[in-house]
């Protein structure tokens, strides 16, 4: 029973096909599209591949651009389930006021990182960071209880928010240096920083709060520029999102009921 799983963030669509929808599976196919050209995908990436048996998603894009992807998915005749973030769900228990409300992609990437430890029988509190468009670090317990996170704009979102509000003040591309002598460094030094230094506070929240150094990881399209900076080391994990919909759809496969046996 092959399994599509897709995560549909702000500017690009990634997809993978696995052997089956389970921890561990195979990856047989994967891909990344850009969102103004998901209308093409049956004819391009998804055009010689054998059809899943099950799908599943997330999505931070609106409603549109997934009604988009589910008529992609209509060459296969497939039911897309689109995850939403749950009271709980494959050994994570949502500690948000409002357990619904909650990013699906901030979920789904806990999840991955709750069964990644699990998958190695490590019962440690988890510091999960996704850096993107937007940065969100998530505090988890060793007993898989998600505590709360924050939340904090992005480099590309802080450096256009100076730009805009700065006069005279034009954004280049700058280093990240320990003392920045020119206005580029100063500024990517700066972002750099402030992600970093909420970071280290998140860090030192749990760990005072749990008693436990707290196991890191850190994934999303910029964190391989984002981790040099860091004050302490980080486990980079691309897949982050793929690995908690795997975990998802396991789940969702268990609790399906068996079909009726022919007399």
């Amino acid at each position: 029973m092959t399994l599509l799983a897709i995560d549909i963030g702000n500017t690009r669509l990634k997809w993978a096909m696995y052997s089956e929808p389970r921890w561990g599976a195979r990856l047989l196919a994967q891909g990344v599209e850009f969102l103004d050209h998901i209308d093409r995908l049956s004819e391009s990436h998804w055009a010689g591949l054998p059809a899943p048996r099950m799908m599943v998603g997330c999505a931070v894009a609106g409603e549109a651009v997934r009604r988009r992807v589910d008529e992609q998915l209509e060459m296969w005749d497939l039911e897309p389930h689109w995850v939403h973030s749950s009271q709980q769900a494959a050994g994570l228990i949502n500690g948000y006021d409002h357990p619904g409300r909650l990013g699906a992609d901030r979920w789904v990437a806990m999840i991955g990182a709750r069964n990644r430890q699990l998958a190695r029988q490590v019962s440690k509190p988890i510091i999960v960071v996704m850096v993107g468009t937007a940065v969100t670090v998530e505090a988890i317990d060793a007993s898989g209880h998600f505590l709360g996170g924050l939340i904090l704009p992005g480099h590309g979102i802080m450096l256009r928010a100076l730009e805009s509000g700065t006069a005279g003040l034009h954004v280049p591309t700058g280093e990240v240096r320990q003392f920045p002598t020119n206005t580029s460094d100063a500024l990517t030094s700066g972002g750099t920083y402030a992600i970093a230094g909420a970071v280290e506070r998140m860090i030192g929240h749990l760990q005072a709060h749990t008693g436990e150094e707290p196991v890191r990881i850190m994934t999303g399209g910029a964190a391989w520029k984002m981790a040099p900076s860091m004050t302490r080391p980080f486990e980079l994990v691309e897949s982050l999102i793929f690995d908690g919909l795997l975990a998802i759809a396991e789940e969702r496969l268990e609790r399906q009921p068996e079909a009726p046996r022919a007399a």
